[in-house]
C-alpha cells in the first residue's frame, strides 16, 4: 500500500500490462523517456448524468493546469485497480464512488512531450457513479466542474492548444459510443 505522505511507487509493465517485477518512484520515473507503467483513468458521473472534469493543479509535474477526466493515477505494488481508483478519488477529490466498470481494459498510450515529459502508460479506463460531492485537494486539483457528456466531447475535441490532457482526448475517440457512457450520460 502507498503512503501518500511519501513518494509513491509505480509498477513497470510489459506491453500487455503484465508487471515486470520492477517498481520506481513516481515523480523521478516521469521523464523524457518514461518507462511503460501501470495506471488508470476514471470517468465519474453523477445521478443527473453529468460528467466530472478536473483541472490538474498548476504545481503538478506531469501535465500541470490541463483539464482532464475525473481522476487518473497509478496502481501501487500489491494494490488492486479498484483500490487504487478509490484511493486516488479520496486523495485528489475527497470523494467516493460506486459501480466501477472497466470500459477500456487494455488501453495503452504514449504522449507527445509536454514540458519535456512523456507519459507512457498501460491504463485501463473505468467509469463509476459518484456517491459524494468533490472536495478537491489543492495540491492535485486546481478546479472542477460537472458537464454534459455532449458538451465535454465538443470542448475536448475542439482543443488544439493542450488545454485538455493528451490521454483524455485520445480516450474520447474510443468512448464516444461506448455502452457504459450511454448508460450514465443523460
Amino acid at each position: 500500500m502507498v503512503d501518500v505522505q511519501n513518494e509513491e511507487l509505480i509498477v513497470f509493465v510489459n506491453e500487455d500490462g503484465t508487471p515486470t517485477g520492477e517498481v520506481g518512484p513516481k515523480l523521478a520515473s516521469h521523464t523524457g523517456t518514461t518507462r511503460l507503467h501501470l495506471a488508470f483513468s476514471c470517468y465519474i458521473f453523477n445521478e443527473k448524468g453529468e460528467f466530472l472534469v478536473t483541472q490538474r493543479a498548476l504545481s503538478k509535474k506531469v501535465w500541470p493546469s490541463v483539464w482532464t477526466n475525473s481522476c487518473c493515477g497509478h496502481v501501487a505494488p500489491g494494490e488492486t485497480m479498484i483500490a487504487a481508483i478509490e484511493r486516488r478519488l479520496d486523495y485528489e477529490l475527497g470523494m467516493t464512488a460506486k459501480d466501477f466498470e472497466v470500459m477500456l481494459p487494455t488501453y495503452r498510450y504514449t504522449t507527445t512531450p509536454y514540458n519535456g515529459i512523456i507519459d507512457n502508460e498501460f491504463c485501463p479506463v473505468y467509469i463509476a457513479l459518484a456517491t459524494s460531492k468533490p472536495k478537491p485537494n489543492p495540491e492535485e486539483v486546481e478546479a472542477y466542474k460537472w458537464m454534459s457528456w455532449k458538451d465535454y466531447a465538443k470542448t475536448a475535441e475542439a482543443d488544439d492548444e493542450d488545454s485538455w490532457s493528451w490521454w483524455c482526448k485520445d480516450q474520447l475517440k474510443l468512448l464516444h459510443n461506448h455502452p457504459a457512457i450511454k448508460k450514465y450520460a443523460h
